[in-house]
């Protein structure tokens, strides 16, 4: 169920082109052209975005939480049905059953859990996919509303994501990575029910 969460950590930034005005940020990167073609282009690292934006640091807590606890969930009834077709198979084995029809009984209740387990393990899977899914449209919605904000004022012409090789090589000078973290993180405001657990959490931490 891993998969779902590094899914959500592959967000892909769209090019961006915007030209009103708007207030400026604390931070300004210089500004940088394409040589040649005079396209003002800058980039973001993904992987810093992920790890630096409170809002992705939050949610992605949250999804592997969820995600351990439907794995718990998973592993402690695969670990009951595992010991009801060991125990079916010792008495199989030692004769234990009265009747071929009260063995047959016992092996139906086991399919019937296999197949109850089988479906539980979709639905679970489909909770968490469906979680995922929620959390780059939100992630996606936020960065996209900051950056045509952003760049009313800056006026890039494009901006791009850089995640792992995907750009083989940028100049420094084009990484607008922290200030648009920066802007990200003013903006968000966590509700109060996550402010809540995140104090929860850090008293946790201390008494540790």
């Amino acid at each position: 169920m891993k998969k779902y969460i590094l899914s959500a950590l592959a967000i892909a930034l769209t090019m961006t082109s915007c030209n009103n005005a708007s207030p400026k940020m604390d931070e300004q990167p210089a500004a940088a052209s394409a040589s040649g073609e005079g396209i003002k282009i800058a980039y973001v690292e993904v992987d810093s975005l992920m790890t630096q934006y409170t809002f992705a640091k939050d949610y992605t807590v949250t999804l592997e939480k969820k995600s351990n606890n439907a794995r718990n969930t998973l592993t402690q009834k695969g670990n009951a049905l595992q010991a009801a077709v060991n125990n079916f198979q010792q008495k199989l084995n030692n004769n234990g059953f009265q009747s071929r029809e009260q063995a047959e009984g016992v092996q139906a209740a086991i399919q019937r859990q296999q197949a109850d387990l089988q479906q539980l393990q979709a639905r679970l899977e489909n909770e968490l996919a469906s979680e995922t899914a929620k959390f780059n449209e939100a992630l996606r919605d936020s960065l996209n509303n900051f950056l045509q904000a952003y760049n009313k004022d800056k006026k890039y012409d494009m901006i791009l994501s850089k995640a792992g090789d995907n750009i083989l090589y940028a100049n420094k000078r084009f990484d607008i990575t922290q200030d648009v973290i920066n802007g990200l993180n003013k903006r968000y405001k966590p509700s109060a029910k996550k402010a809540d657990d995140k104090k929860a959490e850090e008293k946790k931490a201390d008494k540790k």
